[in-house]
């Protein structure tokens, strides 16, 4: 009897090492939805790309690991489609995943980053990649998906990480960077020379960064944290002159509220939006803080927001508890839920479609 039972493994085991991985082809094209950056944990290498379609409600979920039958990486930070596509951040295993934005198969990767984070398109032939320890801006050119250059945005201070890039906005003919860890500037950057030009000191750690109707910037700054060698202030939204380089305007946090995260802006570009326990609401000609949640937290913990810019509607991710797959909320731009899905661990990133 044993014998046959183990012929029977054996035979088992030789059709499964036989079998073929099966892949998955998508074909996107035509389909509005939104994808997805699921980080993942920190050194597990789960990191993993979903795409819901709005029309269908449906989400698909490992999109690039089912199509290409290997793992995305370690911390998928954000995702901008340049041309046909996707370039995939990947900070933590610091490279770019390059694939086809309607099949998902892999067209490239640009390996040797650092710490990538967020990538601007400055024309078809260059593009920015802000980085979190490398002290500079690499430059890449997606035509053939390599690294041309980098921009040195070090200020020879050692005991912090300055200059740690995070987002860029596009204004009066400037390229602006925040410089989000430890920090407290906003870069001013000649993307005709490549070169940082000015800076403007903000209130600690300004990070989320966008531009209005009036091409004026907005930008939060969450104020740092206990403990940091910068030491930490009230949170801040401030509105920034893109001339003059100037604060305009600076709206005060209380400490003791949740600290405001992902600002974004509606479609129209006079409205903004931030998470702060829940949802708010805030008009760029408004003279105060909103006191209300436009949408309130009820129990959610929202780690990031994704506002459609084709019709307005909001994305909330409810982390949960960082381990486990997460709940993406689908709401319109009146505040009504339309629908809610699941897909991967930490979503962190929103890339639109029509």
């Amino acid at each position: 009897m044993k014998h046959w039972v183990t012929i029977l493994i054996i035979l088992l085991l030789v059709s499964c090492e036989k079998e073929p991985v099966e892949t998955i082809y998508f074909d996107l094209a035509g389909k509005d939805g939104v994808f997805i950056t699921c980080e993942g944990n920190f050194m597990y290498g789960n990191a993993s790309l979903s795409f819901y379609d709005k029309e269908e409600k449906r989400v698909y979920n490992q999109i690039y690991a089912a199509r290409n039958n290997a793992p995305l990486g370690d911390v998928a930070q954000s995702v901008t489609r340049i041309g046909g596509k996707l370039y995939i951040v990947v900070n933590n295993s610091g490279k770019i995943v390059v694939a086809n934005s309607q099949t998902i198969g892999f067209e490239g990767v640009i390996p040797g980053l650092t710490s990538p984070r967020y990538i601007h398109l400055v024309n078809e032939n260059k593009a920015y990649v802000s980085d979190l320890y490398a002290r500079a801006i690499t430059i890449i050119n997606p035509k053939n998906n390599t690294i041309t250059g980098r921009i040195d945005v070090s200020d020879g201070k050692k005991l912090y990480q300055r200059h740690a890039t995070e987002q860029f906005a596009e204004a009066e003919g400037k390229i602006f960077v925040t410089c989000w860890s430890n920090d407290e500037y906003i870069l001013v950057i000649d993307c005709g020379n490549d070169i940082v030009t000015d800076s403007i000191k903000t209130p600690l750690q300004p990070k989320d960064i966008v531009v209005d109707k009036n091409n004026k910037l907005w930008v939060m700054c969450d104020g740092g944290y206990e403990g940091s060698p910068l030491g930490n202030t009230p949170p801040a939204l401030l509105r920034i002159d893109p001339v003059t380089l100037t604060i305009e305007q600076k709206f005060s946090f209380s400490q003791n509220n949740d600290a405001p995260t992902q600002l974004a802006i509606n479609s129209t570009f006079d409205t903004l939006l931030f998470v702060s326990g829940g949802v708010h609401k805030m008009g760029v000609d408004s003279r105060y803080l909103p006191d209300v949640p436009f949408i309130p937290a009820s129990g959610h913990l929202y780690y990031s927001l994704g506002v459609d810019p084709y019709n307005d509607e909001i994305y909330l991710a409810d982390a949960i508890d960082y381990t486990q797959s997460a709940i993406i909320y689908r709401y319109s731009k009146a505040g009504k839920l339309i629908d809610s899905f699941k897909v991967g661990i930490t979503p962190g990133s929103y890339l639109f479609t029509e």
